[in-house]
Formats: C-alpha cells, sequence, structure tokens
C-alpha cells in the first residue's frame, strides 16, 4: 500500500513560493471565517487570537511538511513551547513536526542516490529500504546492509534543499511580519541571518560526519551514551551512512520505572551542562527524534550532528552568571543576568516588575527542593499565568544574541523532554557544580 506520505519535494524558488502562498492564504481564510464568527458572537478578537487556531495549525503543519527544508526546520522550532503557552491542541498538532514530514516518492530518491553515489549505487550494498526509518526537514534515513554485512543507517537530503535556505527563511519571515506576531520594532536580520549560516552547516553532511567524530572522541569515556560511527568510504555532502544502532523513542522512558527514568533525565541534562560549560560545543537541536533509547543497555544513542555549534565565550560567560544568579535565591542579580544577555528589557522591568520577580521566585523557590519534579504540571500552569502578561506586551519585547537564542533552544527542549517523561531529579546539585 502506497504511504499518503509520498510527495516530491519541490526544488524550485517559485514553487515552493507558491507552496508558501497556498499555506498564506489557507491561513487568511481561517483567519476571516474565525474572525466573522467571533464577531457574530459579540467578541472584538486579536489578529493573534486569529492566527493561532488549531485550523490554522492544521493548514501550516501540512504544508510545511510538504515542504520540507528551513521552512520546515522553522516550524519545528516553533513547536518547543516549553511553558504551555500554546493551547494543549495547538502543541499536539504542531509537535507533529519533529518527526513528521513528507517523503521522497522511490524516483526521487533514485535521482538523489545516484547524484550521490553513482548510476551504480546499488553496488554497495546488499540491502537498501527504499521506505525510510524516519523523514524530517533536511532529510530521511533509511536501513540497509552493506556487502561487508554491517548494517547501516543511510542519511540522505532532500534534493534542493541547500539550495533554498535563504528563500524559505526570507518567505517565512515576511509571513510573521505580515502576520502581526512579530513587533515591527524588532530587529531580527542578524537572527535570520545567524539561521541562514546554522541551516547551511547542517545541509552540509561532510561537516556533520566531523562533529559527530568530534562527539564519539568527547563522550568516549561516558558509558551512557552511544554516538554513531560515520562509513567515510561512503560519504557525500548529501548523503551521511552511519553505523547502525537500535533503540527505541526516547519519549518510551516514560514506560519504564522510576529510576530509569530519572537515570535518562539526568544523562540528557548533564550532557547539556557539560556541552555548555565543559565542551565549548552544542548540538543545538533538541528534537525528541535524535535521541533514542536502549532499554537492555539502558544507554542513549545521539543522534544528527548538524545543529552542533561552537559557542562564544562571552556566551559561557553570560550562562554561568545567570546560574549563579539564579542560585542565590534573589531576583536582583537575576535581573541584571537576564537584561545582560537580551532576555529581559529594561521596560519589562518598568512595566512588570512584580510579575517576573514572581516568575523568578517560582523557579528559585522549586530549586531549593532536594529533588525537582519536572512531572509537577502545577509550576507549568503557574509560570504560564505569570508570563502571560508579558507574553502578551509585544511592545516591551527584546532579543538575545542568536548564539544565545540557539542555546535556549536547546535548554527548553531538554526542559520540555524531562517533562515529558515526567522525571525526577537534584536539578540545584547538578547546577551547582557549574557556578
Amino acid at each position: 500500500m502506497k504511504d499518503p506520505r509520498y510527495s516530491p519535494v519541490r526544488t524550485s524558488r517559485l514553487g515552493r513560493l507558491a507552496t508558501l502562498g497556498q499555506m498564506a492564504g489557507g491561513v487568511a481564510t481561517g483567519i476571516m471565517s474565525e474572525g466573522l464568527r467571533r464577531l457574530a458572537q459579540g467578541e472584538r478578537p486579536q489578529l493573534s487570537d486569529l492566527i493561532l487556531t488549531p485550523a490554522n495549525a492544521h493548514k501550516v503543519t501540512e504544508h510545511l511538511s510538504r515542504m520540507r527544508g528551513a521552512a520546515m526546520k522553522l516550524g519545528q522550532m516553533l513547536s518547543l513551547d516549553v511553558g504551555e503557552i500554546l493551547p494543549a491542541e495547538l502543541q499536539a498538532i504542531l509537535a507533529q513536526l519533529r518527526n513528521h514530514a513528507h517523503i521522497m516518492p522511490p524516483a526521487q530518491l533514485e535521482q538523489v542516490m545516484r547524484s550521490a553515489w553513482g548510476t551504480d549505487w546499488r553496488r554497495h550494498v546488499s540491502r537498501f529500504d527504499t521506505h525510510p526509518l524516519a523523514a524530517a526537514s533536511i532529510g530521511q534515513v533509511h536501513r540497509a546492509t552493506l556487502r561487508s554485512g554491517e548494517e547501516v543507517a543511510v542519511k540522505v537530503q532532500y534534493p534542493g534543499v541547500a539550495a533554498s535556505i535563504d528563500s524559505d527563511i526570507d518567505n517565512v519571515a515576511t509571513l510573521l511580519r505580515i502576520s502581526g506576531l512579530l513587533p515591527q520594532r524588532l530587529d531580527i536580520t542578524p537572527h535570520l541571518s545567524e539561521a541562514k549560516r546554522q541551516l547551511r552547516e547542517e545541509a552540509d553532511y561532510l561537516r556533520e560526519a566531523a562533529q559527530m567524530q568530534q562527539y564519539r572522541v568527547l563522550l568516549s569515556n561516558d558509558p551512557r551514551f552511544l554516538v554513531p560511527q560515520p562509513i567515510e568510504a561512503l560519504l557525500t555532502p548529501t548523503v551521511l551512512p552511519m553505523t547502525f544502532m537500535a533503540g527505541t523513542p526516547i519519549e518510551t522512558v516514560l514506560l519504564q520505572s522510576a529510576p530509569e527514568r530519572d537515570a535518562a533525565a539526568t544523562a540528557l541534562i548533564e550532557l547539556v551542562l557539560k556541552e555548555l560549560f565543559d565542551f565549548g560545543l552544542m548540538q543545538t537541536d533538541p528534537n525528541f527524534a535524535n535521541y533514542r533509547w536502549q532499554r537492555e543497555t539502558g544507554k542513549i544513542v545521539l543522534l544528527d550532528f548538524g545543529a552542533t555549534r561552537s559557542l562564544t565565550p562571552p556566551s559561557v560567560d553570560a550562562y554561568r552568571n545567570l546560574l549563579r544568579a539564579g542560585l542565590t535565591g534573589k531576583a536582583a542579580p537575576v535581573h541584571q543576568a537576564l537584561v545582560a544577555m537580551g532576555f529581559l528589557t529594561p521596560q519589562q522591568l518598568s512595566k512588570h516588575g512584580r510579575d517576573i520577580d514572581e516568575l523568578i521566585g517560582l523557579l528559585q523557590h522549586r530549586l531549593e527542593t532536594p529533588v525537582f519534579d519536572f512531572s509537577d504540571r502545577q509550576i507549568i500552569a503557574s509560570l504560564r499565568d505569570k508570563a502571560t502578561v508579558l507574553i502578551g506586551d509585544r511592545a516591551t519585547w527584546g532579543l538575545p544574541s542568536p548564539d544565545g537564542l540557539f542555546i535556549q533552544r536547546k535548554i527548553a527542549g531538554m526542559v520540555l523532554l524531562n517533562m515529558n517523561i515526567q522525571a525526577r531529579l537534584p536539578l540545584r546539585s547538578l547546577l551547582e557544580r557549574y557556578a
């Protein structure tokens, strides 16, 4: 039976722009119908309320899943709603973007493999599963067996993805501006430039293989993690073969005992801290699909190193200052650290100081407990309620450095993952090691 997700990747700029246009048109229609419905009920809805509806989220998810590439990658970033700001239904819809791209039809896959390995590319393998194990924003992964008998996973990049990065990001940024979701005064040009640069690096599989090798070295003495070995002889800029490592989705840890859940969560938190403060190198894509778990060994398999980036010393120092400030139990040092990093603006402090202090106080109070319970939804609800006012006041928004945003994306993703697996950790003692 043909997989309904088979759809060719549009490679032309006009074709991809047309897909975004269809998405925008569908969302606009949804805005109009929802707006008329609410007006008929006597409401005066805001534009952002009309955009963020389940129907529109379905439209956006479907179109971005078909497009793949940088446009889908940006959608994945938006799906990491750690603070549960979005309604649960919207979260569930957008979460499908994390590992639910459409897949290349066999004919297009054949063209890509011929271009990378030659017209007789199958001479390298005794078996190649045409249907992928996984499909994401930049490429899809196939299981295969080499002539030597070695089991491998072969990551195959979608055609035209690298060439479409700049135009995809520019087009999505334009839609965000038009939608009114971003304040007009915010200058996101540096962040767009950095996003383009990083996505171009993600599309270079030679670079990703080198980063994979570096992580193998960095984690060689940590028995909790496994990192695949790239197959150098068959490596190309668009096809990355690596040793196959079995594992289940990281979320399946939730079905195991509390000690197993907590051990996996502790390993992941310690990895983020090591990346930030020891390695100066971080894999900044916290997509859950990048982590697999082996129940029989308790090990975590790390996948996808395309989003690995070197961290600047000022960024590392800024996070260490924030960590130290948070552990003081006082709000003022946290204010100073967050303003210096660009995560908080003086305008927000002036207008919403009480709400900010209550947010900080909630987190500092929980850090004082011997065990931080990520399964406690009450604190998430409290944080969401306090943050709603700040988020709604877009006139006071600011932007941290691009480096800070990528680091925070990883941290936020790990918090969301720990919430999903209901981990309980001695978080303060873990943090104090790096203060």
